[in-house]
């Protein structure tokens, strides 16, 4: 419903009677209302939708526009309202929106534009548009006020806004050659003479201020028209276009041919009666039998096994793009009209606009995007040009290298933000495809100028050529195309023009270099150079590593001048300074190269200045004493560079070493940078074209290949061209041999209508001659056609597998001999266990074969299986590991100091003074003697109890979490496990029993809230997961999947979830998975633990009901033992009605249902034993039960606690029984 206000301002205009409008006095007044409403309109268009729906523009507006024109002031006003009525849909909205209800306003404004569109297809409008335009034009710059040349431009847009309104096909249903919405429009301007105004503004030098809007309406007039028809447009049929159509009819009357043929076939001369069921022998049918036919056997060719299904559904993201451009013929007096129009442009305008333009884009002076409209213009007028009668003067302004260079960096850049703006990806290939379609018009346009009679033309041709041809971004461009191809953002269309494009470069550069006989081109590579970091050039110093012989030689004369200089305080250290501060690489990091420095100079004889760097480093690295402690004496720093001078420390590699070594010595701290070299090579076209014989390129090209029947014949002439260069130029049959193609193969040749594709024939004839001469030879042929190949695949194909083992490259690794791997082994297992030095150094210092890097090393020892991965010879460090004899002195005296502590190692670590890992300390206590087993180092956990609870209930506590760690330890070590964090891992195992304890009062307190079912669906699912890991002998992680509304709620609470923690269950990972899993680690001991704490939790609550009436004067157990058979009447009334109301769960409810009574009685089988009141028959009946139900850890808790209440009874005076409920109360309080 219309606005009240709205409806108001718009009844003030005036009225209509018959073909008069008559203005309101206030008329003016209104219209500015009305812009003054459209400003401050909300994020749905509001305003413009009440205005579309009551019609303003087409009953008031136009006609204030037509017979009002003579009111200036109401003229401009009545204007500028409706360009800001025509204003495009994607302007007011910034795009489609995605949400439906947005995405209904969007479409409700665009069909209101569609039908102001209409309205103005009409003559009237567009003359009085023209005729204003013309007056103004016809005044000088010098009288031209401000007005009117916002007048101008408000008129241009009008024009512009009119023009891009896009057609509603399914509502006009118009067929070619038939006159639409736009083809009446187009006539109306033709019929105003605001086409000749729009020549003038092109072709004026005084009106280049207004030439983007000028190309931009031009470009809206010929966005469905086709260059090449529209050149023809009013000189007959070409004989070309005649055998088209004739070649086109033939594959129309073959295909109908062969259907008729087909249907009577399968028509019998005479009914049968007997239908008849068939066996199909050698095709199977869902199970091991052969498949039965039921149908006749005329319909049996047509069987396929996917008769009858669904097809799948494809995702929208998924799906291929849908081609937005669709181009049809106008009406012959409009073609007409577009033909005069383009040659007048092409001879008087277009060198002198696009100048104009390209002026406007260099320097910055368009919008967004403006470029677009300069590359459609070059694009089609180049086409024109080229298909009515080629003269490369009309279009020399966009023929040169620039022009090339312009496009290329276009297209380039829409093809990188193609690939980073994933958002709006579609728009970016849209754009690049108007870029490749201009390169393609300008590589058209040279390669027609080869064949032009006028010598200077051809000469032109070939220094364009040469450019292009030189420059190696040209070449790679179709290269990156191809192989960055997303069929989801970019449409088949593109795809075919890219192929085209790529055919006709192909042709020119192959016709290029037989003219030219060696063809030098720019070459550019990018070479990444190592670069040390700055080091004095008198400290640098060869990488050879030294002997211990020439170290003891060496070592006397440093350690004299070291002697001479240690004593001098004043030593300089301004001018060393240990770091590179310019690099990348963070200071904290380059600690191991200073390390490195330091051995450097004392290798190179430079004792002081190696003192320097020291005392430098331990300035700016103090932490852990790596470079000597603060107060360190002079004889201790002696001390500490010789064994920095005798230290294995990693070094960088030379260049040769690094491209094998790749990513292994990532700690030696190296500055890369990238040089591009650039040199000029010879060219050779076969090497050029190996580039194309990839799978991502054949992908691309097949993809367009399964659409021939629709492609034009060109189309697949391209496609077959570029297989065959692959195929027979290249000797790369075997690249094609790929079951995609083979089955598109196979299409083509039952197709009816194949003589029209005789070239497709004959390629697939060849291809799939050549398979089978290879498939006779080669057996494995066939299951290649299962994958894609690169040319090392189709080498050993052809010539044999372990051809490229065998090759003579130099590039190739030498082998390793049985004596070389035997010494490699012996010494492995000799230095493995040495403390303090690298075993791969040590390896390679030592080995008497070729030479080998350390990553060939690494990967022999893993390969013998001397190892278990490459992670596990990664250097950790520079600093010295040796123990001293002071450390250890120190690491006892802490361990005396704090092994009554909680946490003995934890304490350790903080105090000790050489940093050392967690593993490493725990071996040295070891080997010390001062621990017996390393559980003595584990963290000791409290139980906050309160004060009255017995100390052997807390012992009794202490051996339930005593007996989980003995469970860990009895699981064997890993022999390498020197890593922090293994050792740090294994104590969330230890602290199991305690994580057990505490799970069982967060289940007791999730009962008291309602959650009994979600618990008892837990429970199972650990008792399954047990069973099947025992079973399989096997675990992996088992996910915990909800399948109730109940079970789904219980899995988002947060005490909930808490317990699942407690228990050990990992949440689910970000991103990746949804429900949270049962780890791998639980053993199915442990999961049964867990499975018993829950079930342990709901008994004590019940029993805990049972006995909270209790006060110290207490009935006795004979009474206590009616209020437990009364609550145990309770809950089987309970449960009668529970199993009524759920039927779904009713053998799972009964089992835990029993579950629960039977551990009540066992309870209360416990008491009686204890008073003495239990008859015999009633302990040989329930015994048996008693063993089957209770869980091992918990009648082991139950017992032991029995057997300390019943020694604590006399003492203190109060039952057994007592004490067992405050145990279950006091415990809640336990911290983890």
């Amino acid at each position: 419903m219309m606005n009240c206000e709205l409806l108001a301002t718009c009844s003030a205009l005036g009225y209509l009677e018959g073909d008069t409008y008559h203005k309101e006095p206030d008329c003016l007044e209104s219209v500015k209302d009305l812009i003054r409403y459209l400003r401050h309109e909300d994020e749905t268009r509001d305003v413009r939708q009440q205005l579309g729906s009551a019609q303003i523009l087409q009953s008031d507006l136009l006609p204030i526009l037509t017979q009002h024109r003579q009111d200036k002031p109401l003229f401009d006003a009545v204007i500028r309202l409706m360009v800001n009525l025509t204003q495009p849909a994607l302007l007011c909205f910034g795009s489609v929106p995605k949400e439906p209800s947005f995405r209904h306003h969007f479409l409700q404004v665009l069909a209101y534009l569609q039908a102001y569109k209409e309205a103005f297809a009409s003559e009237k409008a567009f003359g009085v548009l023209s005729e204003t335009l013309y007056e103004l034009l016809q005044l000088g710059w010098e009288e031209r006020q401000e007005e009117d040349n916002l007048l101008i431009e408000r008129i241009l847009l009008l024009v512009r806004n009119v023009l891009h309104v896009p057609a509603d096909l399914e509502q006009e249903k118009r067929i070619d050659d038939d006159a639409s919405v736009h083809d009446r429009l187009l006539w109306a301007i033709h019929l105003s003479g605001l086409d000749d105004l729009l020549l003038f503004l092109a072709s004026s030098p005084a009106e280049q201020q207004w030439s983007l809007h000028v190309l931009e309406i031009i470009s809206l007039m010929f966005r469905d028209q086709n260059p090449e028809q529209l050149a023809g447009v009013g000189q007959g049929r070409l004989a070309q276009e005649r055998r088209t159509d004739v070649a086109e009819l033939e594959v129309l009357r073959q295909r109908e041919m062969a259907e008729k043929k087909t249907r009577a076939l399968q028509r019998g001369n005479r009914h049968s009666r007997f239908g008849g069921s068939y066996i199909i022998q050698g095709l199977k049918s869902i199970g091991e039998r052969d498949l039965v036919f039921h149908k006749g056997l005329h319909n049996l060719q047509n069987y396929t096994s996917d008769l009858g299904k669904q097809p799948r559904r494809v995702p929208k993201r998924r799906q291929a793009a849908r081609e937005l451009s669709v181009q049809r013929r106008s009406a012959l007096n409009v073609r007409l009209f577009l033909r005069d129009f383009c040659s007048e442009f092409l001879e008087n305008c277009y060198n002198r606009l696009m100048g104009s333009v390209k002026d406007h884009l260099l320097r910055e002076k368009a919008q967004q995007h403006d470029e677009t409209y300069y590359m459609w213009a070059l694009a089609f007028f180049m086409a024109f040009n080229r298909a009515a009668s080629f003269r490369p003067g009309l279009v020399s302004e966009t023929l040169s290298v620039r022009t090339f260079h312009f496009i290329e960096q276009n297209l380039t850049n829409y093809y990188e933000m193609m690939l980073t703006d994933r958002k709006e990806a579609a728009s970016w290939a849209r754009r690049m495809h108007l870029a490749l379609k201009a390169y393609q018009e300008l590589l058209a346009t040279v390669n027609e100028m080869d064949v032009c009679p006028d010598e200077a033309v051809r000469e032109s041709s070939r220094i364009i050529k040469n450019n292009i041809f030189y420059v190696m971004e040209y070449r790679e461009l179709f290269l990156a195309l191809f192989r960055k191809f997303d069929e989801r953002c970019q449409p088949r269309s593109f795809l075919r023009d890219l192929v085209e494009t790529t055919h006709l470069f192909l042709k020119m550069l192959e016709r290029f270099c037989r003219s030219r006989g060696n063809l030098m081109v720019q070459n550019k590579r990018k070479k990444r150079r190592k670069k040390k970091k700055a080091l004095d050039q008198s400290v640098a110093s060869g990488n050879a590593p030294y002997s211990p012989e020439e170290l003891e030689a060496m070592w006397p004369s440093l350690a004299e001048q070291l002697q001479c200089r240690a004593q001098d305080s004043e030593l300089s250290l301004d001018s060393v300074i240990p770091f590179d501060a310019a690099s990348e690489v963070p200071v904290e990091e380059q600690r191991a190269e200073a390390m490195v420095r330091i051995q450097d100079c004392l290798l190179a004889g430079q004792a002081p200045q190696a003192l320097s760097l020291l005392r430098s480093a331990r300035e700016v690295w103090p932490e852990r004493d790596v470079f000597g402690a603060q107060d360190i004496s002079p004889e201790e720093e002696i001390q500490l560079l010789k064994q920095i001078l005798w230290a294995p420390l990693p070094r960088q590699q030379g260049l040769e070493e690094q491209g094998a070594e790749e990513d292994d010595e990532e700690e030696e701290e190296e500055e890369e940078l990238e040089v591009v070299q650039v040199s000029e090579r010879e060219f050779n076209f076969l090497d050029y074209l190996k580039r194309f014989a990839n799978s991502t390129v054949l992908r691309a090209y097949l993809l367009l290949l399964r659409s021939y029947k629709q492609n034009s014949a060109h189309t697949n002439h391209c496609v077959v061209k570029m297989l065959h260069r692959l195929a027979h130029d290249l000797k790369m049959e075997a690249l094609l041999f790929q079951l995609s193609l083979f089955y598109l193969f196979n299409r083509l040749l039952s197709d009816p209508a194949t003589g029209a594709y005789k070239e497709l024939v004959t390629f697939a004839k060849y291809i799939l001659g050549k398979f089978f001469a290879l498939a006779a030879v080669n057996q494995k042929a066939f299951v290649e056609l299962l994958f894609w190949k690169n040319t090392a695949v189709v080498r050993e194909m052809t010539e044999g597998y372990g051809t490229l083992d065998g090759g003579s490259s130099s590039r190739r690794l030498p082998g390793w001999s049985p004596e070389e791997e035997a010494q490699l082994r012996e010494l492995y297992l000799a230095h493995k266990d040495v403390e303090g030095q690298d075993v791969v150094d040590t390896i390679l210092a030592h080995l008497k074969t070729a030479p080998r890097t350390r990553r060939q090393v690494i990967h022999h020892l893993v390969r013998l299986g001397l190892a278990d991965s490459v992670k596990d010879f990664q250097r950790k460090g520079t600093q010295i590991v040796l123990w001293t004899e002071d450390q250890e002195l120190e690491l006892q005296r802490l361990f005396e100091e704090f092994q009554d502590s909680d946490d003995v190692l934890g304490n350790i670590m903080k105090n000790i003074t050489a940093k050392r890992s967690r593993a490493r300390i725990v071996d040295k206590l070891l080997s010390l003697g001062l621990v017996a087993e390393r559980r003595e180092l584990y963290k000791k956990r409290r139980k906050k109890l309160a004060p009255s609870s017995l100390p052997n209930e807390e012992e009794s506590l202490h051996d339930f979490c005593q007996e989980d760690l003995e469970e860990e330890e009895n699981v064997p070590e890993k022999e390498n496990e020197e890593d922090e964090e293994k050792e740090e891992g294994s104590e969330p195992e230890q602290a199991q029993g305690g994580s057990v304890l505490s799970a069982e009062y967060l289940g007791q307190s999730l009962h008291q809230e309602g959650f009994s079912a979600p618990l008892l669906w837990l429970q199972n699912c650990l008792i399954r997961a047990a069973d099947d890991r025992e079973g399989a002998g096997c675990s992996q992680a088992v996910p915990l999947v909800p399948l109730t509304e109940e079970n789904e709620e219980a899995m988002e609470s947060e005490q909930f979830q808490q317990l699942l923690r407690k228990l050990g269950v990992r949440p689910p990972a970000s991103g990746q998975e949804t429900f949270w899993r049962i780890p791998a680690k639980l053993s199915p001991t442990q999961l049964r633990r867990m499975a018993a704490s829950l079930s342990q939790a709901e008994e004590e609550e019940k029993l805990q009901l049972g006995l909270e009436s209790k006060v110290p004067g207490e009935p006795g157990l004979e009474e206590e033992h009616q209020q437990e058979e009364e609550h145990q009447q309770e809950e089987e009334h309970q449960q009668e009605e529970e199993h009524q109301q759920e039927e779904e769960h009713q053998q799972e409810e009964e089992h835990q249902k029993e579950h629960r009574a039977h551990a009540l009685r066992t309870l209360l089988l416990a008491r009686k034993k204890k008073a003495g009141l239990v008859s015999p028959e009633e302990e040989g009946t329930n015994g048996g039960k008693e063993q089957l139900i209770m869980a091992p850890k918990k009648r082991q808790l139950l017992d032991s606690d029995e057997e300390q209440e019943e020694d604590k009874a006399p003492e203190l005076g109060v039952p057994g029984i007592r004490k067992k409920k405050r145990f279950q109360i006091e415990d809640d309080d336990e911290s983890d």
